[in-house]
């Protein structure tokens, strides 16, 4: 028997008709590419958002075509969020950070029809005019007062323009909520980068997930500011809270400098900010160099990468609220959150603080499963280790366009997230080590075997082996470790300028070790736990110095 409730679809549409609806007098501001703060209301994001989706509409594009975007977070990026998913499109953020035959292989593998870029990506952009020519039309993301002249672009096209014209209502079509909605690629550990092709109803679930008080807990009277970049897993969800509890929204473009957001979340009012580690060293190292405090911040989500003890610290000692949180970009992002329970209240600050540096414990619709070498779950006890297993209604069940399907072999319907973990007897998740050799810099994934590879090509090097070294501003950054040819030297600056033009300069390895071996394991594999082992002792000063300058 079947319950009697209405089939009503959860798309990312009705997000926006609700701030249209009951919040249309709710702030949009946005520090811009150009210059200066633009301020709008959510009434006014919805006609403008209208405006782009007949326009969409008029350059043809058929359901489910990709539109891509290089751009950063803005009120022009938040109407692409919700007008092209909402037209039945698939908004696919592409993340400029990226090496650019990345970016390139990106756009051809997701088969964009459009793309629309900010000023700041032009130069991205032009260099990879040349492949981009199956796209039916190019957009920056600006007004005519600021359209660059590019011989390389023939024929550009204006965002304001694009939609001055178009009419301000726009009915938004009903389609099945398990339908595609947004894109999203990973690099990964190795190959070439894998999409992530969320849909509707994903992303609705997961905005809801998180506005839950376990989560990051909003309503509409937060101020928030996504920090988290928009091209990188819809800035966690947070653009789509925003309209839908009616939080004040405050966007901070590119400028992610310490500065700049003091200025900007003083100014605003902002009372909840989320982002990776790097940035909020950034922020904290300025205001304590300039003797500033926060009047208004109140929560600050941590995500990205394992956040430091010190720096949830240093926040609690300014009267702000850390929320550290866990995810990737096949979970939607958001999956785990520390928030303490009651009982947790009574312990010493050591033992909270202890707590609150864990990946954190499940929201629910998401499940964990920790599994052991045999593949049953471990004791919750947060002493035995095992492959963290996730499954839920926003985990993706294989990448787009790919053969390849994330869920474990050995354990179909979950998916392996690569992480060795503890988990306690309530819930708490903590990562201990990983199963796959990624170096995490910056709350960015970069390969070692891609790193190891390239290395490996050069004359002087006869093996090679990238590892990563702890870092307190990256988190970890990658290092390489050589066994040379005989007679043969090698520098850092030979290092650096071997890997310069073939991966993106944010990538190459800090250091490089020279060794008269490297350990295998009984199969003859690189053992990477020795290899780990040496770096460490470079660190702690109880190995041979092997530092290269």
């Amino acid at each position: 028997m079947l319950g009697t409730m209405m089939d009503v679809p959860l798309l990312l549409s009705s997000i926006l008709r609700h701030a249209e609806a009951y919040h249309s007098d709710g702030e949009v501001v946005s520090a811009t590419v150009e210059g200066g703060l633009h301020r709008y209301t959510y009434g006014e994001l919805s006609k403008r958002t209208k405006k782009l989706a007949n326009a969409l509409a008029r350059m043809g594009l058929e359901p489910g075509d990709r539109v891509g975007t290089l751009a950063w977070n803005g009120y022009r990026h938040m109407e692409l969020y919700f007008g092209v998913s909402g037209s039945g499109f698939v908004c696919h953020t592409i993340n400029p950070r990226l090496f650019r035959e990345q970016i390139a292989y990106i756009i051809h593998n997701a088969a964009d029809s459009v793309l629309f870029f900010d000023l700041t990506f032009l130069p991205i952009v032009e260099e990879l005019a040349g492949q981009l020519k199956d796209l039916k039309a190019i957009v920056a993301m600006t007004d005519e007062a600021h359209m660059p002249k590019s011989e390389a672009l023939p024929g550009l096209l204006c965002y304001e323009t694009l939609i001055a014209d178009e009419p301000d209502s726009f009915e938004w079509p009903a389609f099945d909520e398990n339908t595609a909605s947004s894109l999203c690629y990973t690099s990964g550990t190795t190959g070439d980068p894998k999409g992530v092709l969320y849909s509707h109803r994903s992303c609705v679930l997961h905005a809801m997930a998180i506005t839950m008080p376990d989560a990051f807990g909003f309503s509409a009277a937060d101020v928030i500011a996504p920090i988290v970049p928009m091209f990188h897993v819809n800035a966690w969800g947070l653009p789509f809270v925003g309209a839908m509890v009616g939080a004040k929204l405050v966007l901070p473009g590119a400028h992610l400098d310490g500065a700049s957001l003091y200025h900007l979340f003083e100014g605003e009012k902002v009372s909840f900010t989320a982002g990776v580690p790097t940035v909020w060293l950034g922020l904290l190292d300025w205001m304590d160099t300039h003797g500033r405090s926060f009047t208004s911040l109140k929560r600050v989500v941590i995500g990205g990468s394992a956040t430091p003890p010190i720096m949830i610290s240093r926040f609690h000692n300014m009267g702000v609220k850390v929320r550290h949180a866990w995810g990737m970009t096949e979970t939607s992002p958001v999956g785990l959150a520390a928030a303490l329970k009651p009982k947790h209240e009574a312990l010493e600050p050591e033992a909270k603080l202890a707590l609150e540096c864990k990946q954190g414990r499940p929201l629910f619709g998401m499940e964990f499963r920790v599994a052991g070498a045999d593949g049953q779950q471990v004791a919750r006890d947060g002493k035995s280790f095992g492959a963290m297993m996730v499954r839920g209604p926003w985990v993706a069940a294989s990448y787009f366009n790919t053969p390849h399907s994330p869920a474990h072999e050995e354990m179909p319907g979950w998916f392996n997230t690569g992480d060795v973990v503890t988990q306690d007897e309530d819930g708490f998740i903590q990562i201990v080590d990983r199963t796959k050799d990624v170096v995490k810099s910056g709350g960015e994934w970069i390969s070692s075997i891609e790193l190891e590879n390239i290395a490996q090509a050069h004359p002087a090097i006869q093996e090679a082996a990238i590892v990563a070294k702890p870092d307190a501003r990256w988190g970890e950054r990658p290092v390489l470790v050589v066994v040379l040819k005989p007679g043969a030297s090698f520098t850092r600056a030979d290092m650096r300028a071997h890997y310069e033009g073939k991966i993106a300069k944010w990538t190459i390895p800090d250091d490089v070790v020279i060794v008269p071996e490297l350990p295998h394991t009984a199969t003859g594999k690189l053992s990477k736990k020795a290899v780990r082992q040496i770096i460490l002792e470079q660190i702690s000063g109880n190995g041979p110095e092997a530092f290269m300058s």
